[in-house]
């Protein structure tokens, strides 16, 4: 089959492709539990790339997933802190609306 062909039919196939990929990659993600050399040795074998690209591959994507650990916990913090503020600021207009007005 030439490319065209694929091209021409890749959105009607793209599904299945990805479901059947994605099965093998969290198969083989539970095969590697976590260790380093195997995640290595499966990215070279997987896209036929050298160990030094693998590991750098592999070292880009935990940089990247501390960043998003440490942006996480930024989120956090701040929505923590809005809340606070939300039920600090709608305490004082309940107090505000409970206490009977002079004339």
């Amino acid at each position: 089959m030439n490319w065209d062909r694929v091209e021409g039919q890749w959105k009607q196939r793209r599904g299945k492709v990805a479901h059947h990929w994605g099965k093998l990659m969290n198969d083989e993600l539970a095969a590697i539990s976590g260790k380093y050399e195997e995640l290595v040795g499966r990215l070279q074998e997987n896209f036929g790339i050298a160990k030094d690209e693998a590991r750098e591959q592999v070292g880009e994507f935990k940089k990247n997933i501390d960043k998003l650990k440490k942006s996480n916990a930024h989120l956090i913090k701040l929505t923590k802190s809005t809340k606070l503020k939300k039920r600090a600021s709608s305490r004082h207009s309940v107090k505000r609306k409970a206490s009977p007005r002079k004339k």
